[in-house]
């Protein structure tokens, strides 16, 4: 059985892989997204990642469609105390922003949409700079106090800003952060690696990375001359006019072959063995799609295959 790995300080233990809510409600609909979580449960898999703005740039949603397909889930499961739920505050069209206000109001609405009294993992989606971050971290903690949110994280925020955020809550004893959602993968490094990683590191943090397979790019599907029915074709498409997002898939092929593996499945273990990294998210639309992902937990990459791979995305 895969080991589940620790979340930075907090008492959350999660599967190396998690579960991309954001198709939940979009490309995938109920019978389908019930079918995708069930299989990534039935795989062992146990942090399901969502956010209350999901899905409101689809035509006719409005935000939430995410929380409310996995709070139906997990009512008719009856499974709740078996996963992880990661939610994040902030940008969804009636609660933007991270005022103490806007955090409290979002909160309570994706716990109803949940149906849940308590959110496991939650996260400040984007920062908000006009927000002091003494303001930000004190609503926060007053979310944990009340026993409504189990750890916080943060997403998309400057070095200085989570530093800031650390600094004030250990000096007030205020919940800190355990963990960052950081933009993260073989072609796209500098998201993350420099200052903010070092940041993580230093407080102990575990990342989370977004976009582990640069919206498909990573799984191979993308090819020369090749055409791909999806949503965001044609942002992944790009990376095969860059020489990086070539020498990636070569190097992805070369270590695919040699295990027998999906390349999706390479490109998150790689993911995974990155320092302070606990769980790349990878997202699914159909239960085919999954078991390329999942495997990803327990493949372990040689040394020299990892090498392969990081100078491969380092051209």
């Amino acid at each position: 059985m895969t080991s589940l790995r620790p979340l930075g300080s907090s008492d959350l233990h999660v599967f190396p892989v998690a579960l991309g809510g954001n198709v939940f409600g979009w490309t995938a609909d109920e019978a389908e997204s019930f079918a995708v979580l069930d299989a990534y449960a039935a795989a062992g898999g146990n942090l399901v990642d969502s956010a209350d703005v999901y899905s409101a740039w689809a035509e006719g949603n409005e935000g939430g469609e995410s929380e409310t397909v996995i709070g139906r889930w997990l009512a008719s499961r009856g499974n709740r105390s078996d996963i992880v739920v990661a939610t994040k505050v902030g940008a969804h069209p009636h609660f933007k922003g991270l005022s103490a206000t806007t955090i409290k109001a979002g909160a309570e609405e994706s716990l109803r949409r949940l149906g849940t009294d308590h959110i496991d993992l939650y996260y400040t989606h984007f920062d908000d700079e006009s927000v002091p971050v003494e303001e930000i971290v004190t609503a926060l903690d007053q979310l944990v106090k009340d026993g409504k949110v189990r750890a916080v994280a943060a997403s998309n925020i400057s070095p200085e800003r989570l530093r800031a955020s650390l600094d004030f809550a250990e000096a007030e004893g205020l919940t800190r952060y355990v963990a960052l959602q950081p933009h993260y993968n073989l072609v796209s490094r500098d998201t993350y690696e420099g200052p903010l990683l070092e940041t993580v590191e230093q407080a102990g943090l575990s990342a989370v990375p977004y976009y582990g397979l640069a919206a498909g790019f990573l799984t191979g599907k993308y090819r020369p001359g090749a055409a791909v029915d999806s949503a965001r074709a044609a942002g992944a498409g790009r990376h095969l006019d860059t020489e990086r997002g070539r020498a990636v898939l070569s190097a992805l092929d070369t270590v695919a072959e040699a295990h027998e593996a999906e390349l999706a499945t390479v490109a998150l273990a790689w993911l995974a063995a990155r320092p302070t990294v606990a769980a790349p998210i990878a997202s699914a639309r159909t239960v085919e799609q999954l078991p390329a992902l999942v495997a990803a937990a327990d493949l372990k990459l040689t040394e020299a295959e990892l090498t392969l791979l990081t100078e491969a995305s380092e051209v």
